[in-house]
This record gives C-alpha cells, structure tokens and sequence, in this order.
C-alpha cells in the first residue's frame, strides 16, 4: 500500500530535541519586546506624555484606544497572513513595525502624531502579540500546545518585569525619545537575526495541507459558525469584558499610583505586578490540565475584583503594592486561559482561526478601556468611579464564563 501524501508528520513533542521548543524560546522573546513596549509600555507613555506635553488624561488615553481598536482590526487575518507567508516572514514583519513604533512614539510631539505612532504600533502588536504567538505555535504543537503557549507567553509577563522599570530609568537618564529610540534598536538587534536563524518551516502536524483540498471550508465559515456557537461566545465575551476592566487598570496604574506612593514605588508596584503574572502562570500550567478551566478562569476573575477594592479604599505603600501582586498573579492566566478554552473544547484544525477572532474581539472590547477609564477620571476627578466600574464587569464575566457550550465543537 501507497503511503497517503497527506499523512501527518510523527513529532515527539515531549523531547528537549524537538525543534519546537526552539520556536517557542523566539516567540517567549518576541512577547517580551511586544508586551513591553505595546502593553506595559502604554501605562509608562501616558503618564511622561501628560508630564511632557500637560496634555489631558483622556487625549492621550484616546490614544491608547485607537491603537487597540485599529489593533484588533489586524489581528483577525493574522491567521490566515501566517498560513499564506509563513511564520518566519510573519514575525519579522512583526518586529520591524514594532521597531518603527518606538521609534514613532519617542518622536510625538504633537496630538496627531500620537494618533500616527499609535498606528504604526497596532501593526508592531498584531505581529508580535497573541494572535501571533499562539498560531505560530499552533504549527509545531498539538498534544503539548497548552503547555507551549504558556511558556511562550511568560515573555509577556518578563517585558513587564523588565521593560517599563527599565524604560523608566532610560528615560530619566536619557530622556523619553533616546529611551525609545534605545529599546526599538534593541529589539532589532536581538530579534531579526534569531527568527532568521532559528524559524523554518513546521511540519504538518494536522494535515492541513492535504485538508485545504480535501474539506473545502474557508475561515469566514469557521467565523460564522463560531459567532453562533454558545461555548465560544461566553469565552469570548467574558474575557472581553475582563481585558476591559484590566487594560483600563494597568494603562491608568503609574498614573494612579504616582501621587499616592511616588514614582519609583509606582513603577515598582507595576514589576511586582508583572511578576505575579509570571508566578501565578507557571503555577498554574502545573495543574491546569486538572482543573475546570472555565471555573479555574471565573475565580481568577473574582480575584482581582477584590485587588481592586483594596485598591481604591486602602493607601498604604506596602497595602498598595500588594494588592497589585493579587491582581497580577491573574493577569498572565486571563492571557492564557482563553487559548487552552478554545483549544480543549473546539475542533484543533480551527484554532487559528478560532482564537484570532478571540483575540480580535476582545482587543475591541478592551481598546476603549483606557479611554473610557480616562474619561471617567477627568469626569469625576478621581480613579474611584471608573475603578468601581472595573469591578462590576470583573463580577459580571465571572458569572458569564460558566456557562457552557456544547463539548469539543468541531466546525465543518
């Protein structure tokens, strides 16, 4: 008998060996650079474009959510720009756009320019973000993903960890543009020679190659069945209501603490932040394989509601910084989670597709969290009210993610 050309390549993804392990320490640096100057690193340019400029905190948080919203709009056809151009061609495009956006964000002088570095920075995060990430490892994993993509995405805790106390010592010693201009440099340095050398091609794992002929079905179909699947909505809009609450947080977290603590304990707090991601991440791939990953993800919810509260009621430096730690320790999960979701209960040959409209719409949710938090700040002159806020739609999604589609969809 004929071997079937279509068959999938036998991988043992367990062994130190295999080449996607490799792939997944590029794309744990390419999360570093990509969180730390396209996630993190807003908290740090709102807060030195108001002391700069003395532009208002909703200007420059509008900003902030027009790079998420035109962000969003890119990261849908991620998917289909990885299967077309390969992986490789993809994260070095990713690099070089988010290269050009520190060197865009350091050169703003006027509002315009904000909104035009803030343009040039949505194509530098849909290249190098969880979109990205997830469907460039999606080709070298199947059994092991869940596992892969976590260790993968702790890059994006260590560009918090790393990137905004470093950008801020930069930036004092050098100024806000030379900051920039340093860590946009850097990234190109460290980045483009590694995915040269190390990406290649992936094997076909899943036959997808010999499925594009057989099964015909395009990522708009996989689109439209998923927009009326139960399981995949309650996901998706459940995490899209979180990341709103938790983006608005964190972009406004220096700004907030600034005046109540001082700016190095600000910036402290947002490492110890960062650092509890990575902590509570690591803990969690230990035992997420056991656990009910909607419930698992509704207490992760419910947790920072109560960071929160501290938040806004209690003052004290070390009252302050721990609850930050609290909210942290979900703030690497909540980016993990709604990938291991889509993975156990949808049909794997849809992933791509799948969590590229995730990550889409909840990248559309959030783009109006810094916004409409800066809003509510300016409105009610203080970070209560639009805190409050946060926490009502934190309580809300932990009710919602527990409700359940139907297992293991597979869409076809």
């Amino acid at each position: 008998m004929l071997d079937n050309p279509h068959t999938t390549v036998p991988v043992d993804e367990t062994s130190l060996r295999y080449e996607g392990w490799r792939i997944v320490a590029v794309c744990f640096l390419l999360a570093t650079f990509g969180w730390g100057l396209g996630f993190y690193g807003q908290s740090v340019y709102v807060a030195e474009l108001q002391r700069a400029r003395g532009w208002p905190t909703s200007l420059v948080s509008s900003g902030t959510t027009f790079f998420y919203l035109f962000g969003a709009l890119l990261v849908v056809f991620v998917g289909e720009a990885v299967r077309k151009y390969g992986p490789r061609l993809c994260l070095i495009s990713g690099t070089l756009a988010m290269a050009a956006a520190g060197v865009a964000v350091g050169a703003v002088r006027e509002p315009w320019q904000l909104y035009l570095a803030d343009a040039v920075l949505a194509f530098g995060w849909a290249g190098t973000s969880l979109a990205m990430i997830t469907n460039t490892i999606s080709l070298w994993f199947d059994h092991k993903r869940g596992m892969a993509i976590s260790l993968a995405l702790n890059g994006a805790s260590f560009g918090g960890i790393v990137g905004v106390p470093l950008l801020v010592t930069l930036i004092s010693h050098t100024g806000f543009a030379n900051a920039m201009y340093a860590a946009a440099g850097a990234m190109l340095v460290l980045l483009v020679p590694v995915i040269l050398l190390v990406v290649g091609k992936p094997p076909d794992l899943h036959g997808w190659h010999g499925a594009a002929k057989a099964r015909p079905q395009s990522s708009t179909q996989i689109r439209k069945q998923a927009l009326r699947d139960v399981g995949f909505l309650t996901v998706t809009i459940a995490f899209a209501l979180v990341l709103f609450a938790q983006v608005g947080f964190i972009v406004h977290l220096i700004s907030f603490l600034d005046p109540v603590i001082g700016r190095e304990r600000a910036a402290m707090a947002v490492a110890v932040l960062t650092a509890m991601a990575v902590i509570g991440r690591v803990l969690f791939s230990m035992v997420i394989d056991r656990l009910d990953q909607r419930l698992a993800s509704a207490l992760s919810f419910l947790s920072q509601a109560a960071a929160l509260c501290v938040v806004i009621n209690m003052h004290g430096d070390y009252v302050l910084i721990a609850a930050c730690a609290v909210f942290g320790f979900s703030v690497g999960n909540l980016i993990t989670l709604p990938s291991l979701i889509v993975q156990q209960e949808f049909d794997s040959a849809s992933f791509g597709v799948l969590i590229s409209l995730n990550t889409a719409i909840n990248q559309v949710t959030y783009a109006f969290g810094p916004g409409v938090v800066g809003f509510l700040r300016d409105w009610s002159g203080g970070y209560a009210l639009p805190f409050y806020l946060c926490i009502a739609l934190e309580v809300v999604a932990a009710a919602l993610i527990m409700v359940r589609g139907k297992p293991r969809t597979k869409f076809s």
